[in-house]
């Protein structure tokens, strides 16, 4: 199954990025995962399709804030617009727009952050160095914690499971359980692909992992291109 057109389909990017270091990678590969677990947002029929947007729309108000937070630490300004509707079921709509002045620079950052947090995550890396290992699980923290947030809760007696339309973050998912020493399995799901966990140590392994840690206070080392 192809993964779904992003939000914001990719604008011509610069060819070397400059090095993040290893928290802003985490930053900026948490936010591409979140991103990755949402559906485009709705756009009127009669209205044009841009190739490329700056708005993210969320169903879990959890989830957007934790959005706004991660592009405030990365220097991105960004609006946050809740939508109320529904009649017997009310339901809120929470959408983040990024100014279209800084949209490029979103997008080469949320493009950065994906595409070496995945390398990180899935490339062997024999006798890596301490530095490395830690921040290799904190990305895979990171892809947990946004899928938890933002993605489809699938949840049964004896698991723990996400619904993904994205075949690349649901082997990211499973590559990232196996980091943080536990087992991942993925199955086909009606119209898209889960990813679970066992009930029980797995099941609170991940959760603990994932969960927001205090506030950031030291740099971490710089990652090459």
């Amino acid at each position: 199954m192809a993964s779904e057109p992003r939000l914001l389909d990719r604008p011509h990017l610069p060819s070397s990025p400059p090095p993040l270091d290893w928290l802003t990678l985490a930053d900026a590969f948490e936010l591409a995962c979140l991103v990755r677990c949402t559906p485009p947002p709705t756009v009127a029929a009669h209205e044009p399709q841009p190739p490329y947007r700056g708005v993210v729309e969320f169903n879990r108000k959890d989830a957007a804030l934790r959005m706004r937070q991660l592009l405030i630490r990365l220097d991105v300004p960004v609006e946050h617009e809740v939508v109320s509707g529904g009649l017997r079921r009310r339901y809120e709509l929470h959408r983040l727009h990024v100014p279209p002045a800084h949209r490029t620079g979103y997008a080469a950052l949320r493009e950065a952050g994906w595409r070496r947090g995945r390398r990180e995550l899935l490339r062997p890396t024999p006798g890596a160095s301490a530095s490395r290992a830690a921040g290799r699980s904190r990305l895979a923290a990171a892809a947990w914690r946004s899928a938890l947030l933002a993605g489809g809760r699938h949840v049964r007696r004896h698991i723990l499971g996400i619904r993904l339309a994205d075949r690349e973050l649901a082997a990211v998912l499973i590559r990232s359980a196996s980091l943080l020493d536990v087992r991942a399995l993925l199955q086909p799901g009606a119209g898209c692909l889960v990813v679970s966990v066992a009930d029980g140590p797995d099941r609170l392994r991940i959760m603990e992992r994932a969960a927001l840690g205090p506030a950031r206070l030291l740099t971490g080392g710089m990652i090459g291109g």
